[in-house]
């Protein structure tokens, strides 16, 4: 044997060896990557990465995903360097389904691409566009931010020749199907047409889903409070009305503000995570593993279609909705936050418009596809994949005098 063939046989068995190691230590709730139902387009596996690895590092060097650092949910890209963007909010949600994935014994390569994909759908400033594009986009299927996330992965990525978009697994990609089955969001154009090979029987359940899903969630409960104090949109002591916050920041008094503040939040994720795990853990101990092939009415698609597994003890559960109900009065509708968005929105309603009756002005490659797709869709698709810092340098462009331009 060569030293070229010794070296090819062991990249072979580094891949094996991985799922090996998958199949001996992770729990049988897993979800495999030597199980994986495939890709959209057939591929040679890598010698030493799994399906679900190669997944991950697709994602990273996605155009879509670098665009998150300049997309934001709450702040406008320009307040301030402190606060989060979709970027520094996806690699924490990383990290949290990362943490839950390994204290469960699930796949955490897995939990890991699916974090990093779930938030590449969204539009600049945050869900109050998505709400507009949706409306400007109604008679045209509409708009959703984990629709628009797949027809990132499937169709409008193109780093590849043979095939569009990303060509990711099947597993990886079911974290957009929260809202619509694949079948019913292929047939509205947002996924790829080779994804119909995976219609032969019931969506396969992931728990790795689940993980992602309430790691989204502690996530920006909890960094959404840390930005929202910083900012003085958000006041701890009034914060004191719910009692899971409550409960922490009430024995940190003495602390200056700042270690406080931050010694706080980060009690916030670990109680929320730690009760998470444990509450996780007894529900897959007493779960028949038989069961993940039999199918419910649950609302959301990938993370399941079976009863939740993955999910905080009740008592919790009733406490993180009273910290989002919390968020949702005293920082989202914040009179701050609403105008800075009602701006935004009227910025987005405009260039909407204006690219409608000049879809010459779109970058090249929209352009092109104007000739072959649905205009108001290539539209959206534009303005979707726009950063917060481009639509608004946009706007100024097209629609500011100079005099104000050159002041901007």
């Amino acid at each position: 044997m060569t030293d070229a063939e010794a070296l090819s046989s062991l990249d072979r068995i580094n891949r094996q060896i991985l799922e090996a190691k998958e199949r001996s230590f992770l729990s049988p709730l897993a979800t495999l990557s030597g199980d994986s139902l495939g890709r959209l387009y057939p591929e040679e596996e890598h010698s030493f990465r799994t399906a679900f690895q190669r997944d991950r590092d697709r994602l990273i060097h996605s155009t879509a995903f670098r665009r998150l650092e300049y997309k934001t949910q709450v702040f406008v890209n320009r307040e301030g360097d402190y606060y989060r963007t979709r970027l520094t909010h996806t690699l924490e949600v990383v990290q949290i389904a990362r943490s839950i994935a390994r204290a469960l014994a699930l796949n955490e390569d897995l939990a890991e691409a699916m974090a990093l994909a779930h938030d590449l759908g969204h539009t600049p400033f945050g869900h109050t566009v998505e709400e507009i594009l949706d409306g400007l986009m109604e008679g045209e299927n509409g708009f959703e931010h984990n629709a628009q996330g797949l027809r990132c992965v499937d169709l409008l990525e193109a780093p590849y020749s043979q095939f569009p978009g990303l060509n990711l697994t099947y597993e990886v990609r079911s974290i957009f199907t929260k809202k619509r089955s694949l079948a019913e969001l292929r047939r509205l154009g947002f996924a790829s047409p080779a994804s119909e090979r995976f219609d032969s029987g019931p969506p396969k359940p992931i728990l790795e889903a689940q993980v992602v899903d309430l790691a989204d969630s502690v996530a920006y409960n909890s960094h959404d409070i840390d930005d929202g104090i910083k900012s003085g949109l958000l006041n701890p002591d009034h914060l004191c009305e719910v009692d899971l916050w409550r409960r922490i920041w009430e024995p940190l008094k003495g602390e200056a503000s700042g270690v406080r503040r931050r010694a706080a939040v980060r009690e916030l994720i670990n109680r929320q995570v730690t009760d998470l795990v444990a509450a996780s853990f007894e529900r897959m101990k007493n779960f028949d593993p038989s069961a993940l092939g039999k199918t419910t009415s649950d609302e959301y698609p990938a993370l399941g279609r079976i009863e939740r597994i993955i999910d905080f003890h009740p008592e919790m559960r009733k406490e993180e909705t009273e910290l989002k109900r919390f968020l949702h009065k005293y920082l989202y509708r914040h009179p701050k936050v609403t105008r800075k968005m009602d701006k935004a929105c009227s910025m987005i309603q405009s260039l909407f418009t204006y690219y409608l009756k000049h879809p010459e002005q779109m970058a090249p490659k929209f352009r092109l596809r104007v000739e072959s797709e649905p205009l108001k869709r290539v539209v959206c698709d534009y303005i979707a994949g726009m950063t917060d810092r481009f639509a608004e340098d946009e706007y100024v462009s097209l629609f500011l005098p100079d005099s104000i331009r050159m002041s901007h």
